[in-house]
């Protein structure tokens, strides 16, 4: 606005050239301009500190969730003032137009929330905050500056664990996903054999140890222990394709944060490590209060190296650290059915002495593809190679079926709920 009144006192000045009646007038209305401008100069300036900024930030930032982030304005003056907001906001989120320009009343506090979504792990610089005030004058503008650089670092999504909270699990509604499985048989494993006493239950009788022995023999059941539950999270090049600004390893790395926290609300015990050429980041599966704090810690550092996955490695991890039956969830893609059957001997030897889950993804721009109508020779082409991608995902569920293999063929929105039906589901069984 001041440049624009300027810009017109100029022209108004070339013109008196032109036209000496319109000199005077336009000295004239330039010492009124000059004399407002001061006006909005002792308005803005007579108070050193008329705004006072406060910006808040999480501790730790959620990744792939929306995170709040609060700007807190107290107007000192005792008029309206126009504000516009710069916040510096870390050079990962590529936000280079952030503005919020409101209005505040005058002796009054406005709190401006914004909300981020990370898409990587990691430090986030957020650097100043800038304010920019104007008077309803609208000539000059005062400059407030919050000087408060601030890193904080972009952990798992942990913000999700509520919703996936064990005492909230049971009212998620069809629409989540969630299922209730009836849990079959009780809550006792096998301990040992012994001599029937008065008291004992007679339909827990071995008939067959009875009859070796000639007289009443029972089984001694005991509570169910807690299972080992691991996490195996590939960390090699296939894990870094992008779907929705999230790599499938950042979705693995989500989900397996929310199911551990499952896991040790049903009193198993969680664990976790990330393969690729070695292992990385392991944590032995425990019930420890601070427990899903380690594993969080863990899950922070776990990057893909670009590379080729070896098996051989997973193998050789799972034979030294983990010595008792367990449930494996083994988070992975495989771009065809060449790469699963490279993998099969391995996967097939960890089975034996434990419960493995497969779990890998769907790729579903190929779904759209495939279910698109086509009308060119060209469209025919792609959908008939995107039928084929979609048709060999099926075998390999067939493929590690016919080996005894469970496996959880999903998408990568819906990974956390399929893991957790299908961890609830072979909990129900007693199949660990």
């Amino acid at each position: 606005m001041f440049f624009y009144i300027l810009l017109g006192h100029v022209v108004l000045f070339v013109l008196s050239f032109f036209i000496k009646e319109l000199f005077l007038f336009g000295q004239l209305l330039l010492a009124v301009f000059v004399g407002v401008v001061c006006f909005d100069i002792f308005l803005l300036f007579k108070n050193r500190y008329g705004i006072e900024v406060t910006r808040t930030i999480p501790e730790k930032l959620s990744n792939g969730d929306k995170n709040i982030i609060r700007i807190e304005l107290k107007n000192k003056y005792t008029i309206p003032v126009f504000i516009q907001i710069i916040d510096e906001i870390p050079a990962q989120f590529q936000i280079r137009n952030f503005s919020i320009n409101a209005k505040i009343e005058g002796q009054s506090t406005k709190i401006f929330p914004y909300d981020l979504v990370p898409t990587q792990r990691g430090q986030y610089l957020f650097g100043n905050t800038h304010v920019f005030v104007k008077s309803i004058l609208n000539l000059v503008t005062k400059k407030y500056t919050l000087e408060k650089e601030t890193t904080t670092k972009t952990y798992p999504s942990f913000l999700k664990l509520k919703q996936f909270d064990l005492k909230t699990i049971n009212s998620l509604s069809s629409a989540y996903g969630v299922k209730k499985v009836r849990r079959i048989g009780n809550s006792f494993e096998f301990e040992q054999i012994k001599e029937y006493v008065q008291g004992d239950n007679i339909k827990d009788i071995n008939w067959k140890a009875t009859a070796k022995k000639n007289q009443l023999m029972v089984n001694q059941f005991v509570d169910e222990k807690a299972q080992n539950v691991y996490m195996l999270i590939d960390r090699g090049r296939t894990m870094k394709m992008p779907f929705n600004g999230l790599s499938l390893l950042d979705y693995a790395i989500n989900a397996s944060l929310i199911v551990s926290n499952v896991v040790i609300q049903k009193q198993d015990k969680a664990g976790l490590f990330s393969f690729s050429k070695n292992i990385n980041d392991y944590v032995s599966a425990e019930r420890r209060n601070h427990q899903l704090g380690m594993i969080l810690e863990a899950l922070y550092n776990v990057k893909t190296n670009y590379e080729e996955t070896d098996f051989g490695v997973l193998y050789s991890a799972v034979k030294q650290h983990i010595r008792q039956r367990s449930l494996l969830l083994l988070y992975t893609n495989f771009d065809s059915m060449d790469a699963l059957e490279r993998q099969m001997n391995y996967l097939r030897a960890i089975n034996k002495t434990h419960l493995l889950i497969v779990v890998f993804f769907k790729n579903t721009e190929i779904m759209e593809l495939a279910n698109r109508t086509v009308s060119t020779e060209q469209e025919v082409i792609q959908k008939t190679v995107a039928e084929k991608f979609i048709y060999d995902k099926e075998l390999m569920i067939l493929e590690l079926s016919k080996y005894g293999v469970n496996s959880i063929l999903t998408t990568p929105q819906n990974l956390t709920i399929d893991t957790i039906n299908k961890y609830i589901e072979i909990k129900s069984k007693g199949l660990i």
